[in-house]
């Protein structure tokens, strides 16, 4: 029995290279300022639908991604390790979306995808750290939901339940769960595969509308009249029935104050040359200072 996977997927700013253009006046992310790259733990999300897929053939994997028009590349980056489809929502009117804005459009989207058996996702984003976006989608969608995923170990089509492990602080735990469902996979679970090089080759050209520029358009119109895979489906607030109250900077309560890269440099240094009394001295000031202790 195949399954129908949806995977939410987000290209990130690197959050290895904050500067000082990481912020906009209005008090965003400049994302147009940042290197983009994968979001980590939804390749991980995505590694666990390649394995479902191998398990019960016949199954589609579906990514979905909201973002600037450049956020297509997770599309493309998905596609070419075994992903069959790819769903860009973007606009102007969901820039500056928090994470109960950015929720309701995922939902939104998801919505009108319509057919799912089991929703995966990274446990958070690193440009946010806040793991809020995928609890937020289940209690938007009225699923059940299993976070902090490390491994599926049993899925059963026929009878709507998965077993899954997860790493919690102090260990383990194994759970069991009814179909369909939210699962957020945490950054310990497997890694994903690398690339394909026979799917790159085919999906090296699959572009979202909003990516081409005019003269790309037409250069592309007749491949993609050929191969009408390679335009990947792009959505905007109108098309997944958005309220304009609840997306972007509009529905989001949040405001981010500063975005700052901190580096922790020693204010001193001493050498010691290993005496008990030195060492003592040391472990006494560290005592102290609460630093240990």
């Amino acid at each position: 029995m195949s399954l129908k996977i949806v995977v939410l997927a987000k290209q990130v700013p690197d959050t290895r290279n904050v500067g000082p253009d990481a912020m906009t006046p209005e008090g965003t992310v400049n994302r147009a300022a940042l290197p983009a790259v994968f979001n980590p733990e939804d390749l991980n999300a995505l590694e666990q639908a390649l394995r479902l897929k191998e398990q019960f053939p016949g199954s589609t994997i579906s990514v979905l991604t909201m973002g600037l028009p450049k956020s297509a590349e997770v599309i493309r980056e998905a596609l070419y390790r075994g992903a069959d489809q790819g769903y860009v929502v973007t606009d102007r009117p969901l820039g500056g979306a928090d994470t109960l804005a950015t929720s309701y459009t995922l939902s939104q989207a998801i919505k009108k995808i319509g057919d799912y058996d089991i929703i995966l996702g990274g446990r958070q984003a690193i440009d946010g750290d806040t793991a809020q976006v995928g609890p937020q989608i289940a209690e938007k969608l009225g699923l059940t939901q299993v976070t902090y995923a490390e491994e599926i170990l049993s899925l059963d089509p026929e009878k709507k339940k998965i077993v899954v492990k997860r790493h919690i602080d102090g260990g383990v735990e194994t759970v069991e769960a009814p179909l369909p469902l939210v699962v957020t996979v945490n950054g310990s679970a497997a890694p994903c595969r690398p690339r394909n090089a026979k799917r790159v080759m085919k999906y090296k050209n699959a572009t979202a509308a909003a990516e081409r520029t005019p003269e790309q358009a037409e250069a592309l119109a007749p491949l993609l009249e050929k191969k009408p895979y390679l335009d990947i489906t792009q959505w905007g607030a109108a098309d997944i029935d958005a309220d304009p109250a609840q997306i972007g900077k509009t529905g989001s309560p949040t405001n981010v104050k500063a975005v700052q890269n901190i580096v922790f440099k020693a204010k001193e240094s001493r050498t010691m040359t290993g005496s008990d009394e030195e060492i003592d001295s040391l472990i006494q000031e560290l005592l102290n200072e609460k630093i240990i202790g």
